[in-house]
């Protein structure tokens, strides 16, 4: 499995494994995370060209074609396992926030002064 490093990951970080579970170069996984995020989430080339080989070196994707500067990419098994495991800690921290939320917005309580 993948270094300490990828204990948990940013949302560029989350959204480029996303796009991954399809094989695409770097200009579509821009254009995934762009589109996958509703437009909320951009990795730019510094970004991405510069996560690209970390995630490769850590075995969570691997390099399928190679054709002058363009290159592919996929998703690997330990990077889908990371991918899956970072998607049900998002899922348990919005569970565990929604019902003190909830009974926070409905006691009546204000928020102090800023």
């Amino acid at each position: 499995m993948a270094r300490e490093q990828f204990q948990t990951l940013t949302e560029p970080m989350y959204y480029i494994l996303l796009a991954l579970l399809e094989e695409c170069c770097g200009v579509d996984i821009m254009d995934k995370v762009e589109n996958l995020s509703h437009g909320r989430v951009t990795v730019g080339p510094g970004t991405l060209y510069a996560m690209l080989p970390k995630f490769e070196q850590a075995g969570l994707i691997r390099l399928t074609a190679a054709e002058g500067r363009r290159k592919s990419y996929i998703i690997t098994y330990d990077g889908y396992l990371m991918l899956q495991k970072e998607y049900e800690r998002l899922q348990t921290m919005l569970r565990d926030g929604a019902a003190p939320l909830r009974s926070f917005s409905g006691s009546g309580c204000t928020l102090p002064e800023k």
